[in-house]
């Protein structure tokens, strides 16, 4: 829908409908060339993600019962990991987004220090994807080299692909037109992405729900990713 302005793209995830299936996980992987990590270097604290699902008890025996919390790059307006970064290898583009130049960045890891959520991962060695593997590797996108620090991106390119297209066809990009591969896959429908400023965008519509919250709040760092409290059992 045509608002006027510019976008400003924003996620909701509502902690009713997760099931913790990790299905995001491995559609983000697959669609942003993200490396399959071993066992032995996850557990040197070397794991390849861009958004994880933490898991957290609210209760023990006899009734367990789980909260699963996706967390990815949560966008922020004030994002500390932005000055502190001494070639600009990050910043924030003109449409709400935390974007990265890894051809700039030296891997100081000083945006991974100043990142409250623990988002960043840096990319240790010169990955390999054997066949048939390197055949699915995504195009649109480069594969990092050894090095740089990765992020997630709202799959910056589908937003370009889905501007373009909609440009070709000389019409304004309708709302759910721009999908990140984790809010596609999502079974239940937990993630919904779209323009903020877009009062009629069903991220809009959502991000009113009086269960909203943000992160770590507090820090003022205004993440674009707001959460919806999960107020009954597991799944949609």
């Amino acid at each position: 829908m045509s608002h006027g302005g510019g976008h400003k793209w924003g996620m909701v995830i509502d902690l009713d409908r997760c099931t913790g299936c990790n299905a995001c996980m491995v559609a983000c992987s697959a669609e942003n060339n993200v490396p399959i990590t071993s066992e032995d270097q996850a557990g040197k604290g070397r794991l390849m993600h861009w958004i994880r699902v933490n898991r957290y008890w609210q209760s023990g025996w006899p009734e367990p019962e789980s909260v699963h919390i996706p967390v990815t790059c949560m966008h922020c307006q004030k994002a500390p990991c932005e000055p502190v970064c001494p070639v600009y290898a990050t910043y924030h583009n003109e449409e709400n987004l935390n974007a990265m130049v890894y051809n700039r960045c030296v891997g100081t890891r000083y945006c991974a220090n100043n990142c409250p959520y623990s988002v960043r991962v840096f990319n240790w060695f010169d990955h390999k994807w054997e066949g048939p593997f390197d055949e699915q590797l995504n195009p649109d996108l480069s594969v990092r080299t050894r090095g740089v620090m990765e992020k997630c991106t709202f799959c910056i390119q589908r937003i370009r692909r889905a501007r373009e297209q909609a440009s070709g066809e000389g019409r304004p990009l309708r709302d759910g037109e721009a999908v990140p591969a984790c809010v596609q896959t999502c079974p239940p429908g937990a993630l919904v992405f779209g323009d903020l400023n877009d009062p009629d965008s069903a991220v809009s519509r959502q991000i009113k729900d009086l269960r909203r919250f943000r992160l770590m709040e507090h820090l003022g760092t205004e993440p674009s990713v707001t959460y919806l409290k999960r107020v009954k059992g597991g799944g949609a």
